[in-house]
């Protein structure tokens, strides 16, 4: 397996919409492989391809649950919205918060090309979102809110 170098913010490959997975070989199943250990390595909860310089529609995630493939994923439905703080793999030594989705249903395909749907709520949307923004050429960064302190004094609480 790989470490891949990790695209940061200023590249224009973090602006484009990523092309559909069309092939589910052998050369996806080892850059699904190489894209989880480059999370893994630098301590992120996601990755997006274009982050490594590849733009096609796939994402790994593990928020502590167990690690996530997806490949040409989409959000068919949202619902609640709630204030997080987030960083980036590809936004260095930032964070920021950000309005997202407290639920939300996903649909994709696993490496095999199987359709695959499931909800996630919480961080794991959390997560979903962001990684999906990636693939849309949408960093966190484009959606920054401008919380008051009480509002972050509640965010601070509940973690």
């Amino acid at each position: 397996m790989a470490i891949y170098n990790v695209i940061t913010i200023g590249d224009d490959i973090l602006r484009e919409r990523a092309a559909t997975v069309r092939r589910f070989d052998h050369r996806l199943h080892h850059m699904l492989d190489d894209m989880a250990e480059t999370m893994y390595e630098f301590d992120g909860v996601g990755l997006a391809a274009p982050q490594i310089g590849v733009s096609k529609r796939i994402v790994v995630i593990d928020v502590g649950d167990g690690l996530c493939e997806l490949i040409n994923p989409q959000i068919v439905e949202k619902s609640g919205n709630v204030l997080g703080l987030e960083g980036c793999l590809s936004v260095p030594d930032k964070q920021g918060y950000v309005y997202r989705a407290q639920r939300v249903l996903v649909q994709a395909q696993n490496r095999f090309g199987e359709p695959i749907e499931f909800e996630a709520e919480n961080y794991f949307a959390r997560a979903c979102q962001h990684e999906i923004d990636h693939l849309n050429g949408v960093l966190y960064v484009d959606k920054l809110a401008h919380p008051t302190e009480r509002e972050i004094a509640e965010i601070e609480e509940e973690e």
